[in-house]
């Protein structure tokens, strides 16, 4: 495929009224890229821009991409919109990155009758015979765990966590690499689906950050962490993902879709202005049969549930955000039971992101078997297969740093993932410049096992190149 030859554009569904528009944002156009920087030239790039229009007149908007400069040789790509009044519009391209090895930026720039605005990004394509970078380009962060049993070695120094000390763990984050941030929830309610009486009783929840939606906190030192991870984030060019949730695990029910909207909505609204929100993770999670825990009698029911949630919370989003991606993090077990299922989900999600392919179930497929069923289903969606890896191991119920060995070990086996995060930092991985280092020595060694494996990996380059 030519290098400069572009696959294909659509517009996006995010025109919306002004009751639902970007909420006074002041940014008027943003861009993101999927996978963000860096990535290897054996992907496709899924460039996605968004034009607001917060004035009170319908405009037309004149909308160019271009490769590292500005000018009539480098546009690779025009497009006109009309945007509503108060209302959003936003653009897709995707094109392979091979040929295009190097630093290059991608340029956005609107112009109307208002005038002209524009943007960028920066991407490095890494010349490679895979898709994978071979490194771990992102985590999850949990603002507190979810389970006091697995989180018994560090949720109560986490509790502990002040504004500056969650800076400190994102800078310690960058410093590895793990430049994408996924916080896995913003609410925390211990329920499941089907056996919860949320829809009738009212949610119970309890908000970690100020919420105007639901009165209840997680204790906690801090007030407001994810308005410090994205600020610190915003300072060092990161992504985070927002976790909307906890609803209920593994609930995708009509009830869960409102309130997903819902907190979304006011996500969005608190902080929607920072540049390093780059999308929605949805923290319910599932499993990767689409069987309920309800058993087979319950299977169709769940799974157009499921089908129902990802189309109208995607199409939600895209109202608020047409360019920001959801992501959605399911296990990889029983992937034979589900083949027929999960091309209708992917249509309607922007990235999934599988874990646990190294623990397969005893008489499923082996994990390459696995990751191979989810790439050919991701192709024909055009959804994009990240991977979920996980950096810990069960000591008891007790989650434990992993030795560096096991993650080296998945990073060589499992090649085609076009991005690797992990589970999780929090807890599992500190730097030893951090103040406050929840997990204790354990996950000092690991940080330190780990930057001298991202040491071995440039040598290692340094003497291909020559």
């Amino acid at each position: 495929m030519n290098s400069m030859r572009w696959l294909h554009g659509v517009v996006l569904l995010g025109i919306i009224s002004a009751s639902a528009s970007a909420f006074g944002q002041k940014q008027v156009v943003r861009l993101e890229l999927i996978p963000p920087s860096p990535v290897t030239d054996k992907i496709i790039l899924d460039i996605r821009g968004a034009v607001e229009n917060n004035s009170g007149l319908d405009r037309e908007y004149a909308i160019s991409l271009y490769l590292d400069r500005e000018s009539p040789a480098t546009r690779v790509h025009d497009e006109k919109l009309r945007i509503p009044a108060h209302g959003n519009a936003g653009i897709c391209y995707r094109r392979s990155t091979a040929g295009w090895a190097g630093k290059h930026q991608i340029i956005l720039v609107a112009t109307s009758s208002d005038g002209r605005t524009g943007t960028k990004r920066e991407v490095e394509v890494l010349p490679s015979n895979i898709r994978s970078t071979r490194t771990i380009d992102g985590a999850w962060v949990g603002i507190v765990h979810w389970s006091e049993k697995e989180g018994r070695h560090w949720n109560t120094d986490i509790r502990k966590l002040t504004e500056n000390d969650w800076r400190q763990q994102i800078r310690g984050m960058h410093n590895l690499g793990m430049d994408t941030v996924v916080i896995q929830e913003t609410f925390r309610n211990q329920a499941y689906y089907g056996d919860n009486t949320v829809s009738t009783t009212g949610y119970k929840g309890l908000a970690y950050y100020p919420s105007e939606l639901f009165p209840g906190r997680v204790q906690m030192a801090s007030h407001d962490p994810l308005e410090a991870i994205l600020s610190e984030a915003d300072r060092l060019n990161m992504n985070v993902f927002l976790g909307v949730g906890a609803y209920a695990w593994f609930d995708f029910s009509a009830a869960a879709l409102d309130w997903h909207r819902k907190v979304a909505a006011e996500l969005w609204h608190r902080y929607g202005r920072h540049p390093s929100f780059y999308g929605w993770y949805v923290s319910a999670e599932a499993y990767g049969s689409l069987i309920p825990d309800q058993g087979e009698e319950a299977k169709d029911r769940y799974r157009q549930e499921i089908v129902t949630f990802s189309r109208e919370f995607q199409a939600f989003c895209r109202g608020l955000a047409p360019e920001k991606p959801i992501m959605l993090a399911p296990n990889a077990h029983g992937m034979l039971k589900s083949q027929d299922a999960w091309p209708l989900v992917l249509e309607h999600v922007d990235i999934v992101c599988p874990f646990a392919f190294h623990r397969m179930p005893s008489g499923d497929i082996t994990g390459e078997q696995s990751a191979e069923i989810w790439q050919g289903m991701c192709d024909k969606a055009g959804t994009h297969l990240w991977m979920d890896m996980e950096a810990f191991l069960f000591e008891d119920e007790a989650l434990v740093p992993r030795p560096i060995g096991g993650l080296v070990q998945d990073l060589r086996r499992f090649p085609n993932f076009e991005k690797i995060l992990c589970y999780q930092y929090s807890g599992i991985f500190n730097s030893p410049e951090s103040r406050m280092k929840p997990g204790g020595p354990p996950t000092v060694v690991l940080y330190r096992d780990y930057q001298r494996y991202l040491q071995g990996m440039k040598r290692d380059n340094g003497k291909r190149s020559n």
